[in-house]
């Protein structure tokens, strides 16, 4: 699979498999585009699916700067212009998916004809005067203190949260879970850390107003790292013609725990071919 360079000195590891109707996939932090395998067992049978490692994340390299959403952005469009895709349909998980909502507002929708939102980390986290609804600052500088002292006893603890495992609930085999931790131990430090910042503090609001393309938006309600009434329900009456699916008691993690719904979900919005309405 190719590397692709998007600024100087900076390579993101694409992946490029099936023909047909474009899909790409942008991944959440902290992990790849392997979270998406099974999506991609499935759809890349009728599809073609370009999955990218984000800068610092995976196979890609891993630069010491970059990780704001702008220049995001602009690699995911240094690469669309690479494979000179077109009538692209956008999925971006968590973070990934408020890269695609700055993607959109930063260089339109001439390659897009579609976006898919999926526990999307968007359009603000950070409390602030205007927003006393968001998440305390404490709660972002605790994480980061946390993966400063012992990164790997982080990614334990946060994986728990993130596919809602406790004592009486374990969606996921301990041996896939360690699985996970390693596709999350593979980024670099310096991005783990700077994202967090990212995510935390952009203010995606005004970008919600400039999406032009139908779009879907899937999350669980019972998501601990990305609430679902913060983002879900913003995005949702913000976003012109969006639809909203809740994954009932899910966890931020439903593109496992759920993925035999969310293949069908993303499958049937792919070949819908009447503009999405307002529910």
């Amino acid at each position: 699979m190719p590397m692709i360079e998007t600024a100087p000195n900076v390579r993101l590891h694409v992946e490029d498999w099936g023909q047909g109707q474009p899909v790409v996939f942008l991944h959440g932090w902290p992990l790849s585009h392997e979270m998406f395998e099974y999506q991609i067992n499935q759809l890349g049978n009728e599809f073609r699916c370009i999955l990218i490692d984000r800068r610092g994340f995976g196979k890609s390299d891993q630069p010491w700067s970059g990780y704001d959403y702008d220049t995001l952005a602009d690699d995911i469009q240094a690469v669309l212009e690479a494979l000179d895709l077109n009538g692209v349909i956008l999925v971006g998980f968590s973070m990934g998916g408020a890269e695609a909502l700055r993607y959109l507002s930063r260089h339109g929708s001439n390659r897009i004809s579609k976006l898919v939102l999926l526990g999307a980390a968007a359009p603000r986290l950070l409390k602030a005067p205007d927003f006393e609804e968001g998440v305390d600052k404490s709660v972002f500088d605790e994480m980061i203190e946390n993966i400063i002292q012992d990164r790997a006893a982080f990614v334990e603890s946060f994986s728990k949260d993130f596919f809602g495992a406790t004592i009486l609930n374990t969606p996921l085999s301990s041996k896939l879970m360690d699985w996970f931790h390693s596709l999350i131990m593979k980024s670099s430090p310096r991005a783990f850390i700077n994202c967090i910042l990212t995510f935390s503090q952009a203010d995606l609001r005004a970008d919600l107003a400039k999406v032009d393309v139908p779009t879907l938006i899937i999350h669980g309600t019972a998501d601990k790292i990305v609430p679902y009434d913060l983002t879900a329900r913003a995005m949702h009456q913000e976003i012109a013609g969006s639809r909203l699916i809740s994954y009932e008691d899910a966890p931020h993690g439903f593109f496992y725990t759920e993925w035999p719904q969310l293949n069908h979900d993303l499958e049937a919005f792919i070949k819908e071919e009447v503009p999405i309405m307002v529910e």
